[in-house]
């Protein structure tokens, strides 16, 4: 090649890199170490004007500050904090900045300060202290007035802020007995017994005497409702009270039901709201008598819910007719879902109406659904996806790469804070258009900020349908090396992933499951110990490579001890064993598909149809075809000729999708 040529070709070349990095939000990974140390001496208090100097064009330099100020805000100027609120007027570093700040105001009854400085906040505190802010100067008009009974007309304790102009209320004659009862009700229907006695104590003796009775029946019904007045409010009460009692016991709440019902003359809604729970928590464990009081719930007190539980009480039995009867009486909508368009043709192709079960498997195959894939199984067909990607246009993507929502949220979660980025990226949501919004979680995804398209990617049919986003895929080479270790298929252990983390490697649960498997310490120290590995504590769940291998051995160890049954396993790892070894007593033989929508634990069901559902996702992105999901759930192994392949059978996206 001749040294003109190969300088014109370096020439494009670096055309073609900067193009391609005007596609991306900018790299500040070298202004990195400044950036950190900034907000450590931040946080801790001891930022000076110097060091803030030396980071002032940083994309977060409004945070350091904010971030200063906050640990500050007892000995920093006024003026200091009120010129970084104008300067980060709007951004969401001055909207957090400007809540700390109202609240050490509302706590130091700074209140002119507080009203000169406010913007709405939507939170039950900052109302209050925004009611006492105007109460304290004198702002005591009609809306101050109308704001102040809108905040009283709640069923749920208020901050201490609001006491205060509570009582001017009451004084001003705006708080009287009806408004009280009115409050007291409120909080008899959430629940709260302790509150609706509080509020009792400033009505006369006998009107007292009654909301405490109340209070008394909410939390453990008894049998002197029967003696209260026949109006509105003892209704609403029993019919609260009742429907508690059936959630711990549906047999004691059908006794007091039978006489307190004609007592205080109960009506169908009343009776309805009632009767829906019994049923419900009867046949939620499918104890005896669920198909009687399900029959006694009346239509009108009928929910999605309760429609769903009526076919499963059905199939529980093995009543193939009741079950199709039950999918027959639910509502046109929910009856179209593919979920049930599949059971509806199963329970007719085993009523041998062949010919009505092959179109109803046809429409839910068009659906890119757990049921859906089932439903094309049963048509032996190929599965339908209608993927898309992100704008691949220029100009969006540069526009959103520049944006400096996207630059800031980014960094802050590459910086780890968390927390900040959460609060950046929630606030570019509001900003960006719906095709902005899916290159900005590109850009995420590529900055291995994976559950940015889990949580806010959107729900419509299009949103959905943007599965290389959706569906994550990193520490591949891990995965497939333990997999392999392990003989598990690695598009089932991605969706586990998925299903568990949105591959985000610091995920904590509630129940302190922990890392991409989500493993309980005691689980993975035990799995530790039966591989032979050492084990340094629960933190160590947080390294991506220990919590794949040992999280992979443990769904192994949970195939195994189900006899190579993959729906069981799924099951097992996301509830535990014993309640699997309790449906295996319950419903011996069961087909798969009707074993996994009878489990009685909600989470459970969903999670189990969900892992698989996505094992045909991460197929599509693994292999490019996929296990028939009525091979996978039972966890065979199909030759290549056998896997499902992928097509778009609509222009249309399909209207439901994992």
């Amino acid at each position: 090649m001749s040294r003109k040529f190969l300088i014109v070709g370096v020439f494009l070349s670096l055309l073609a890199t900067g193009a391609a990095a005007q596609d991306r939000p900018e790299d500040l990974t070298l202004e990195r170490p400044a950036i950190l140390e900034a907000f450590r001496l931040a946080e801790r208090g001891q930022l000076s004007l110097t060091d803030l100097a030396r980071v002032k064009d940083h994309p977060l330099a409004p945070w350091v500050e904010a971030s200063h100020l906050r640990r500050r805000l007892g000995s920093a100027p006024d003026a200091d904090v009120r010129a970084a609120l104008r300067r980060q007027d709007g951004q969401a570093s001055g909207d957090w900045l400007r809540a700390a700040w109202l609240q050490h105001l509302a706590t130091n009854r700074r209140w002119a300060d507080f009203l000169a400085d406010w913007r709405p906040i939507d939170t039950l505190e900052m109302r209050c202290a925004h009611l006492a802010a105007r109460l304290a100067t004198g702002a005591t008009d009609a809306q101050w007035i109308a704001d102040g009974k809108a905040l009283w007309q709640r069923g749920e304790s208020l901050p201490e802020a609001c006491n205060t102009p509570f009582a001017s209320l009451q004084a001003l004659g705006h708080i009287d007995a009806a408004a009280r009862w009115q409050r007291i009700e409120l909080a008899l229907l959430a629940g709260q017994g302790g509150l609706a006695r509080f509020l009792a104590r400033d009505l006369p003796a006998g009107d007292a005497k009654l909301a405490n009775d109340y209070a008394d029946f909410i939390d453990s019904p008894h049998a002197r409702a029967s003696g209260w007045p026949k109006d509105a409010r003892s209704r609403a009460v029993a019919a609260e009270g009742l429907a508690r009692l059936a959630r711990r016991s549906p047999d004691a709440a059908e006794a007091q039901l039978a006489t307190l019902g004609p007592a205080l003359g109960l009506d169908e809604a009343a009776r309805g709201k009632v009767l829906y729970e019994i049923a419900l928590w009867t046949v939620a464990s499918y104890l005896p008598g669920s198909r009687e009081r399900l029959e006694a719930v009346p239509r009108a007190a009928y929910d999605e819910r309760l429609y769903e539980w009526r076919v499963r009480e059905a199939m529980n039995r093995r009543d193939d007719a009741g079950a199709l009867a039950a999918i027959e009486f639910m509502p046109t909508a929910q009856r179209e879902d593919p979920r049930w368009q599949y059971f509806e043709a199963r329970l007719r192709e085993r009523l041998g109406q062949s010919d009505a079960a092959r179109a109803l498997y046809a429409r839910a195959a068009d659906t890119a659904t757990f049921h859906g894939f089932l439903a094309a199984d049963r048509l032996a067909q190929p599965y339908a996806l209608c993927p898309i990607e992100p704008s691949s246009d220029a100009a969006l993507r540069a526009r959103v790469a520049r944006h400096p929502g996207v630059v800031r949220a980014l960094e802050l979660f590459a910086i780890e804070r968390i927390g900040l980025a959460t609060r950046e990226w929630t606030a570019l949501l509001q900003v960006l258009s719906p095709e902005e919004r899916k290159v900005a979680i590109e850009f995420a995804r590529d900055a291995h900020w994976y559950d940015r398209a889990v949580f806010t990617i959107g729900n419509t049919p299009e949103d959905l349908r943007h599965y290389s986003l959706r569906f994550p895929l990193h520490h591949e080479a891990v995965l497939r090396r333990e997999s392999k270790r392990q003989d598990l298929d690695p598009a089932w252990v991605a969706a586990q992933t998925r299903a568990e983390s949105a591959f985000m490697p610091r995920a904590r649960s509630h129940a302190d499951a922990r890392g991409l498997m989500q493993l309980l310490p005691s689980t993975a120290e035990r799995t530790a110990r039966r591989l032979g590995l050492p084990w340094t504590g629960a933190e160590s769940l947080y390294r991506p490579e220990l919590n794949l291998e040992l999280g992979i051995a443990h769904l192994r160890h949970e195939l195994d001890g189900h006899g190579g049954i993959a729906y069981q396993a799924i099951a097992a790892y996301n509830a535990g064993p014993a309640p699997v070894m309790r449906w295996n007593r319950d419903r011996p033989g069961f087909d798969p598909d009707f074993w996994i929508e009878t489990v009685t634990y909600r989470e459970t069901r969903e999670y189990v149809a969900r892992v698989l559902a996505f094992s045909v996702i991460y197929d599509w992105r693994l292999e490019r075809s996929a296990v028939p999901v009525s091979e996978r759930l039972l966890g065979r192994t199909v030759p290549a000729a056998a896997r499902r392949q992928f097509t778009c059978p609509t222009p249309n996206a399909p209207g439901n999708t994992p």
